[in-house]
């Protein structure tokens, strides 16, 4: 069994979908269940014995010391966060206390527990931290991807907040000898996307023939990962990765925000068109974000150079699956729209 925290979110319930499809192997999925925790995203799950779902928060040591002893995992894979940065401006309190708080209160729970495994357990034992481009900060136009050894410059509180879990995880490799393994993915896009994000957003806003609103110029620049090619790099990563290290996980699809808005739309338009005319009609430039970071780039060779990973989908078949995945799962989009949804949207995008 491995324990995964956050695993009722996009990545995270993806990653546990996947995960036990891939491998077959248990998993013990620990999630706070806030706002962009959704179980109805695991309902595949309900009867599996494979899947056992605990609602918990990470920042909850003796719920982590329990279940440790317990269910006594092989492996660590730490999803929860918070991770939308209009929502870490809004309040970032909540982001230092999941992202730097959680996180050290599961490096210490997994450092007991690792402590009091047998010689063979003990030497196993990994605890894989999934993390961000963004702690790396903004590239110029000209300027050659993040690699590994990128200095940290994170812009907002988001990133911010998880340089500093990626900093713990390190320290505690580098001073206790905890076993661990850190990744950098770029955008995720796919199934399962809480629509506050760029691209779930676009595609619920035109269906609704509702302001597809874009930031500034819509120039910044994002490489943008298929949600399941970064649930796959992360297996390997966990399997064979080298212990202290860390990879980056990119798509190799740097694109600029206007021209996804623009393909979303064009897909719409194909699968599901409009008598009203093109969703494109929709785009609405709104104010910039503060502090808004103009370009990421991940230069992924690393993880293809040792592991051999290298993601499955091009932006063009990864988009396309993802567009249609809404369209077929109406009833997963019309519940995760809450009043709470509908509040967050107004707060953000109104004074816009």
């Amino acid at each position: 069994m491995i324990l995964a925290t956050g695993g009722a979110g996009f990545i995270g319930a993806n990653f546990v979908l996947d995960w036990i499809a891939a491998t077959g192997e248990a998993v013990l999925n620990l999630d706070a269940l806030t706002y962009a925790g959704n179980l109805e995203s695991l309902a595949s799950l309900n009867s599996d014995p494979r899947h056992a779902f605990v609602h918990g928060d990470i920042t909850d040591r003796p719920l982590l010391d329990r279940l440790l002893a317990e269910h006594r995992p092989r492996a660590i894979v730490h999803v929860a966060a918070e991770s939308h940065v209009d929502r870490s401006i809004h309040g970032p309190a909540a982001f230092v206390r999941t992202n730097v708080e959680g996180t050290f209160t599961l490096l210490e729970a997994a450092r007991a527990y690792w402590g009091g495994l047998a010689t063979n357990d003990k030497a196993g034992f990994r605890f894989h931290h999934v993390s961000t481009d963004e702690v790396y900060g903004s590239l110029a136009a000209g300027d050659a991807p993040f690699t590994e050894r990128h200095a940290y410059e994170p812009n907002s509180p988001y990133s911010a907040s998880k340089a500093a879990s990626d900093h713990l995880v390190r320290a505690w490799h580098h001073t206790y000898g905890l076993p661990v393994l850190t990744t950098n993915c770029s955008n995720n896009y796919g199934p399962y996307h809480f629509p506050e994000k760029l691209i779930p957003l676009m595609i619920v806003n035109a269906l609704a023939a509702k302001p597809l609103p874009v930031y500034g110029d819509g120039q910044q620049v994002r490489d943008w990962l298929y949600v399941r090619d970064h649930c796959a790099a992360i297996r390997e990563v966990l399997a064979r990765g080298v212990v202290g290290e860390t990879y980056n996980i990119g798509g190799w699809n740097e694109k600029p925000n206007i021209e996804i808005v623009r393909t979303v739309c064009a897909l719409l338009d194909e699968m599901r068109p409009d008598p009203a005319g093109s969703h494109a009609r929709l785009i609405t430039h709104v104010a910039d974000r503060p502090g808004h970071d103009r370009r990421y780039a991940i230069d992924a060779r690393k993880l293809e150079r040792e592991l051999g990973w290298r993601p499955a989908e091009t932006f063009e078949t990864g988009i396309r699956k993802t567009v249609r995945w809404y369209l077929d799962h109406a009833d997963w989009v019309a519940r995760v729209q809450s009043g709470a949804y509908r509040d967050w949207v107004a707060t953000n995008y109104s004074a816009r």
